[in-house]
């Protein structure tokens, strides 16, 4: 067996795939040469409820009458093999077309029964093979089928594998979940992701600080011909989060009027190659999203992170690889491409293909500088508030990218700074749950020397003398607990601080909200402070517990909010807990 047809086989369902087996079984009790479609459909008919079935119910085709045709074709076929039998030359070519409907046309992660049989009928030699077994196959009709497959094939018992698998039978157009009909952007709903979309739903951080990447970016798209931006910087400046920005102003129709209809998809190339084992299945993928984009009502712009994976997806560099696919739409410009590599990879594949680099303009991304990196940081400064449930303070932020420039090399601003403070909060985030790590360390060392003492107090009843090292135990034993002792009393005035500090911060942030006739922050606010020193070890993780933190209570908010007062009392609160 060929690596293709191992290939094919396991893109077969567990009923396909036994119908096979016993259809070899078949083959080799009659003394047949080679397995033919005969064998598999009397294996078919002769299971419970498959899609077969369903089809045949559905088109009043009568079983019986086809299962006696089915065997009168088998007894015509030769015998006499004395040795394994094979595959028929039609097999794999049956298999491999019926994979091709299934996961391009229904979206589907293994063949079934019904995808046979709608290939089967489909092509026409194949159909005539299938009539001249028996003329039951000419009441099924190949369009019906097509067009509703799911529900001629409802509950089926391959229906239900299917199900328990998790396999999904493709999205429409419009989000739902589709029927196994082929859909209008069933590819593009597959294999892409609608940044647009997510840009309205809120899912994509503020970008600042990339305003003259994206009017470039704006600037080549407007283009009639060679209307295809590539991004090239180093890893780590932000070539995504340029893209994410140009399609956050679509979703706030901060574009020309040309581009305030687009939709903005990233295409996921490993998504495309990932079981495209079958020779010329990675291509009617991407030429499938690609005529899906063509007839799009809504115009499409795609996005190709790490478009150098491109050149050698899906065949061999410079034949039926993605690139090569994908050249004659750039150039005619019906397919508006926004592509992001590094340099290193721009020149070693890009330049060396002067007609891939030709349909592509140029965009750098340059690393930005402190004060630039600063006003980025500060715009997912919320975002990350919100996903760590702290409070970052300004000096945090400017910190964090001061610092990293400083000390980390080897990568670029702000990917390194966005590390950093990403880290910082969920240092803050774990301790407002967690027990700090020197009163973890403590009581430790106090369980392990509590531990050597009960082993050598067994040790003494035999008649061992191990008097002084219990001395100096007991002895270290008394200072580790008072040293608990000490910082546990510490913890819990730094847990006190944190709740006045939260609470001190929620009437300053009400009176400042309801100043500008805004809706103020839910009472009892749960957040703990990051700042950019922590000079008290336990201090790091001191902020407060979730019981403590959960129950505290709601600020009296009634009598008039003295700012100042408030304020001061604030920084000397925050005095203390540094």
């Amino acid at each position: 067996m060929n690596v293709n047809l191992k290939s094919l086989v396991g893109r077969l369902n567990d009923t396909c795939r036994g119908t096979l087996e016993d259809a070899a079984g078949l083959c080799l009790s009659r003394t047949n040469y080679d397995v033919e479609i005969e064998h598999i459909l009397m294996k078919l008919l002769e299971r419970d409820d498959t899609d077969l079935h369903k089809i045949c119910r559905h088109f009043e085709v009568n079983v019986d009458r086809l299962a006696k045709d089915v065997n009168t074709s088998l007894d015509r076929l030769k015998t006499g093999n004395t040795r394994t039998p094979g595959l028929s030359e039609r097999i794999p070519r049956w298999v491999q077309d019926a994979w091709l409907k299934a996961s391009i046309d229904f979206g589907s992660a293994r063949v079934r029964s019904g995808h046979l049989i709608l290939s089967l009928l489909e092509d026409e030699s194949m159909a005539r093979i299938a009539r001249d077994i028996s003329k039951e196959f000419s009441h099924i009709s190949v369009e019906a089928l097509q067009n509703d497959f799911s529900n001629i094939t409802a509950d089926s018992a391959e229906q239900y594998e299917a199900a328990a698998l998790g396999e999904a039978s493709g999205v429409s157009g419009d989000g739902q979940v589709a029927s196994g009909v082929p859909g209008k952007t069933k590819a593009l709903d597959q294999y892409t992701e609608d940044l647009t979309a997510k840009a309205r739903e809120g899912k994509i951080d503020p970008i600042l600080g990339r305003d003259f990447e994206i009017r470039q970016i704006v600037d080549i798209l407007t283009r009639r011909r060679q209307n295809n931006p590539i991004l090239t910087g180093e890893a780590g400046v932000g070539k995504t989060a340029v893209v994410e920005g140009f399609a956050l102003r679509i979703a706030q129709g901060d574009v020309p009027d040309p581009l305030k209809n687009v939709a903005v998809r990233t295409l996921d190339l490993g998504l495309l190659q990932a079981g495209a084992g079958v020779k010329g299945e990675f291509e009617n993928r991407l030429k499938s999203v690609i005529d899906e984009v063509k007839s799009s009502p809504q115009p499409i712009i795609m996005f190709i992170d790490e478009a150098h994976t491109m050149i050698g997806a899906g065949g061999a560099a410079g034949q039926n690889d993605a690139a090569n696919l994908l050249k004659p739409a750039l150039a005619r410009g019906e397919l508006r491409t926004i592509a992001a590599t590094t340099w290193a990879e721009y020149k070693k594949y890009f330049e060396k293909d002067p007609a891939l680099a030709r349909r592509f303009q140029v965009v750098k991304v340059e690393e930005p500088d402190e004060e630039k990196a600063i006003g980025m940081m500060r715009a997912i400064g919320g975002k990350m508030e919100e996903h760590h449930n702290v409070r970052i303070l300004d000096e945090a932020i400017v910190d964090c990218v001061k610092l990293s420039n400083r000390y980390i090399t080897g990568r670029q601003l702000p990917d390194k700074s966005v590390s950093v403070l990403d880290t910082a909060c969920a240092k803050v985030a774990i301790g407002q749950g967690a027990t700090p790590a020197a009163i973890e360390d403590a009581t430790r060392s106090i369980d392990h020397i509590s531990r050597e003492i009960d082993s050598l107090e067994r040790e003494e009843i035999t008649g061992s003398d191990h008097n002084e090292r219990l001395e100096e135990l007991k002895a270290k034993r008394a200072d580790f607990e008072k040293t608990l002792e000490t910082l546990n009393e510490q913890w819990e005035k730094e847990k006190e601080l944190t709740k006045t500090i939260r609470d001190i911060r929620i009437k300053l942030e009400m009176s400042r909200t309801s100043a500008n006739g805004s809706a103020a922050p839910a009472s009892g606010e749960n957040t703990a402070v990051a700042t950019a020193e922590d000079s008290s070890e336990v201090s790091s993780e001191a902020a407060p517990t979730g019981d403590a933190a959960g129950a505290a209570a709601a600020p009296d908010t009634s009598s008039p909010i003295d700012v100042e007062a408030l304020r001061e009392e604030l920084k000397k609160a925050n005095q203390e807990l540094k």
